[in-house]
């Protein structure tokens, strides 16, 4: 014959014994991770070449900004709508010695001069839109020249304004001939 002998043992935790696991589990947790900080992306420099995509995903960006640099654009400065006062763009800028053309009602390549701001020369002012548009611009600096379009297609890299131009009169042709309008 079996006998079985009943058995009065807890099947749990007290509330006192959970709260003890819990701190030792905190107090771990905190030294062990307490160096660790989260980095936050580092945006990359302003170049001609990620301008605007990088300005359309600043947190100045809501709809509506404007990008104005100066100190022969190592400076540059983004303001929030067409009122708002200009902030200084905190991230690095590789704009350097930018000259900036846009193409007249001749088709000739003509340099952007702009005022002043802080009584300093503005080297260049581009405006983005909502919409994905901006300022279609060519800018020049050391390292080539690049044509920026208003609305499609991404900046691209040539070796002279002249031929930015080119690009430039032939993607204009070939938007206004693409189809009739009745």
């Amino acid at each position: 014959m079996l006998h079985f002998q009943r058995c009065d043992a807890r099947k749990g935790f007290s509330l006192i014994e959970l709260l003890i696991v819990v701190v030792i589990i905190s107090l771990v947790y905190a030294i062990g991770f307490s160096s660790f900080k989260i980095a936050k992306p580092i945006p990359k420099a302003l170049t001609p070449l990620n301008l605007k995509e990088t300005i359309v995903k600043s947190e100045f960006f809501n709809g509506h900004a404007t990008l104005m640099c100066i100190d022969k654009c190592r400076k540059c400065y983004l303001r929030e709508g067409v009122s708002s006062p200009f902030h200084a763009y905190e991230n690095k800028v590789d704009l350097t010695d930018i000259k900036a053309y846009t193409i007249d009602e001749r088709e000739s390549l003509r340099r952007l001069e702009y005022e002043r701001f802080n009584d300093q020369k503005i080297c260049l002012v581009m405006d983005f839109y909502n919409n994905g548009s901006s300022t279609q611009i060519i800018l020049e600096n050391d390292e080539g020249t690049y044509f920026l379009p208003a609305f499609f297609g991404k900046p691209q890299r040539f070796d002279s304004p002249e031929d930015a131009k080119a690009h430039w009169l032939e993607q204009s042709k070939s938007v206004s001939d693409s189809g009739d309008f009745y």
